[in-house]
């Protein structure tokens, strides 16, 4: 299906502002109506900047996948990359990779997730109490560059508040489709002054079935890039390098008082996954992390809390051929540390003003050459300071932030590059980066407001500048990429990205009937990507050359849902949409950009049971970049779930059934680069089956 939407975004709006006012007459007070273990949008869904989404509770059970990506690839605005069960990064309004930044407790992943969509989030989902979604002014409190938007993982692994005995969760699940086993544990328990946790969570799945055949339009398309590979897999087949296999443990301590806490945490982290590409691989991924939190609430005069928080994260890992043998290994040591003082209510506002600071040290090797660097020795630096406020002016709710950031990149001077004439370039031959160190000054800024049109209806603006530094491999990179078949290329001269982004949008909030909806273009001066020059490396398998470029770009688009008794008892009903689109300023379309799409969703709640369908509709992606193959076709995504829970003496115990893509669909993304979106469907259909027990 060919369809032009953003020519008309307003038809978003529109339809929300008509349906909402025919059941105006049905609107009911807020408070009338019971609600469940859910929590749902930030301030009863009255953001008044970009929607900030809290998932958590029963939501967040019933949407909880083995990937980030994968639990947030249906929420509004947001899809994913994927690379088989292993790796997967949530993808917001047609922005990913260091666009959008992955926090766990509010402070960085410290993993290398945001360099390429085949490195996981170290971060694992399956002790997970609440994700965060933050855009706007929100966000500025942690980056500056999070011009997509913001993911806070949260695990509550430092315990805030005492607990009164021991109390936890146990869950165990099995999935049909590539026979997963998972089970996690998690326990707090008071001990006099301290509050004591501990988690630990164990998934194995093997390589999943998928529908028909690996490569996108079947075993002879001719768009192969390795067309001798032997990978076409029948219907009833699996798909190889799809396996994964990951661990976790966590232990935390609190020191609760009467005015705050004190915390520390550890976790560590084991996760091997295979990489569904036509040459197929694998990775194995460490990382250990130690988390540092204090408040004091009511420090001093004006002041409602003082928040001191850090985090030491030492991450590792190495990516194997498909025959095992190791071709690549990455270290990242990160360290980050935050103060937040959040005032008290001046002038109608309340706030936060806190600084950041943090140093990280990145490495690619490849282990294939004599030990040649892929991505220099490169340390990292920034300082920041920054200031959120959000005030009420009558009927006008508003907000401000802005962020000052300081970074720098320091790649190690006598870093060796492989020889030109060792790659081979083909028709041209293509140097390595100069090895300089880079400095910015980096200003971001917020302004937004939501002002009361009607009894629950409220009309948003928003305007936010985000500034990003390049990373070190955008400047330094020189070096094979097996998962994505490129050689990448960086470039040291490379400029400061920034993003201006101005945003409308319509909310109803009060009644059986709500509905929201925003339009947006997101402008971007000196937008960094991965230009694919037409050379190849036959040194590395005919690997594309991709140089690191810069051209001004935007993406503008539109999303709305309208909900019917969303989360409460009885019978809820929501139907959504979301698009957008991105190109260049001079001509031609941003690469990886999804696709649009349109869903509706039932669910019935009441007297233990949960029941709920989606069904989604994926139209066709052929707004490719010159150099991508297409189109990604559309697809009909079927899930439904069934749940029920009953309270046996103290225990809260609930069997669970999630049945995924009942329709046996040839899913692909078109955010996913080529090398796997052409060889690597999504999953096909599957039966989950669990039970868990809460305490």
């Amino acid at each position: 299906m060919n369809m032009n939407v953003l020519k008309h975004p307003s038809v978003l709006v529109f339809a929300a502002v008509m349906f909402c006012r025919s059941v105006s007459a049905q609107d009911i007070a807020a408070s009338d109506i019971p609600t469940l273990n859910v929590t749902g949008n930030r301030d009863d869904g009255q953001g008044f900047l970009s929607p900030n989404k809290i998932i958590a509770g029963d939501e967040l059970q019933g949407k909880l996948s083995g990937t980030l990506g994968a639990t947030l690839s249906n929420e509004l605005g947001i899809s994913a990359t994927g690379y088989g069960a292993g790796a997967s990064r949530p993808v917001i309004r047609g922005l990913d990779g260091a666009r959008v930044q992955i926090l766990q407790n509010g402070l960085a992943a410290g993993d290398v997730s945001s360099i390429s969509a085949d490195h996981a989030v170290a971060s694992p989902m399956q002790n997970t109490h609440q994700i965060e979604i933050l855009r706007g002014a929100a966000a500025l409190q942690y980056g500056s560059g999070s011009s997509g938007g913001l993911v806070n993982v949260v695990n509550d692994r430092i315990v805030t508040s005492m607990p009164d005995t021991l109390s936890g969760a146990v869950n165990t699940s099995y999935e049909t489709v590539n026979q997963n086993k998972t089970a996690n544990i998690e326990l707090d328990a008071p001990a006099g002054p301290l509050a004591l946790h501990v988690d630990s969570a164990i998934s194995n799945s093997n390589n999943y079935r998928i529908p028909g055949f690996a490569e996108q339009g079947g075993p002879n398309a001719n768009w192969a890039i390795n067309p001798g590979n032997p990978v076409n897999i029948p219907y009833s087949g699996k798909l190889p390098f799809s396996y994964s296999d990951e661990n976790s443990l966590g232990v935390g301590a609190s020191y609760i008082r009467s005015d705050g806490y004190t915390g520390l945490s550890m976790e560590r982290l084991n996760h091997n996954y295979g990489i569904p590409t036509s040459e197929g691989g694998f990775i194995q991924q460490s990382q250990n992390r130690y988390d540092l939190a204090h408040q004091t609430n009511d420090p001093f005069d004006g002041f409602s809390s003082v928040k001191i928080s850090a985090a030491n994260t030492n991450y590792q890992h190495t990516e194997f051929t498909n025959n095992g043998v190791a071709s690549t290994q990455w270290n990242n040591t990160a360290t980050e540390a935050r103060l937040e003082l959040a005032h008290k209510e001046l002038l109608g506002s309340k706030g936060v003003i806190g600084t950041q600071i943090s140093g990280a040290t990145l490495n690619a090797t490849d282990l294939t050459t004599n030990n040649y660097a892929i991505v220099p020795q490169t340390k990292s630096n920034s300082t920041a300071l920054f200031v959120v406020e959000e005030g009420r002016y009558g009927p006008l709710k508003t907000s401000l932030g802005a962020r000052y950031n300081y970074a720098s990149q320091n790649p190690n001077s006598s870093t060796q590059f492989p020889s030109q004439s060792s790659q081979e370039f083909t028709p041209n031959t293509y140097g390595p980066p100069a090895i300089q160190n880079r400095q910015f000054n980096l200003m971001s800024y917020s302004a937004g407001g939501m002002l009361d049109i009607a009894s629950g209806y409220g009309l948003g603006l928003a305007y936010t500048v985000s500034q990003r530094a390049p990373s070190p491999q955008e400047l330094y990179s020189y070096g094979p990429h097996d998962s994505t078949a490129t050689f990448d290329i960086g470039n040291s001269n490379l400029g400061t990205e920034t993003s201006h982004n101005l945003e409308l949008s319509l909310q109803k909030t009060v009644g059986l009937m709500r509905g929201k909806a925003s339009i947006y273009r997101n402008q971007f001066s000196n937008y960094i990507y991965g230009f694919y020059t037409g050379s190849y490396s036959q040194a590395n398998e005919n690997f594309s050359v991709v140089q690191a470029s810069q051209a001004n770009a935007n993406i503008q688009g539109a999303e709305g849902e309208i909900t019917y008794n969303w989360s409460q008892t009885g019978v809820g009903g929501r139907v959504f949409g979301d698009v957008s689109q991105g190109s260049f300023t001079s001509g031609g379309n941003l690469p990886l950009q999804p696709a649009p799409r349109l869903g509706t969703e039932l669910a019935y709640q009441r007297n233990g049971w949960l029941t709920s369908a989606t069904y989604i509709y994926s139209f066709q992606q052929n707004r490719l970049a010159s150099w991508e193959i297409g189109p990604t076709p559309s697809y009909n995504l079927l899930n439904a779930n069934l749940s029920y829970t009953e309270r046996i003496g103290k225990v809260n115990w609930t069997a669970y059934m999630a049945l995924k893509n009942l329709l046996n669909e040839d899913i692909r993304y078109a955010t996913s680069p080529m090398s796997v979106r052409l060889y690597a469907p999504q999953p096909g259909r599957s039966l989950m089956v669990g039970l868990r027990a809460a305490f």
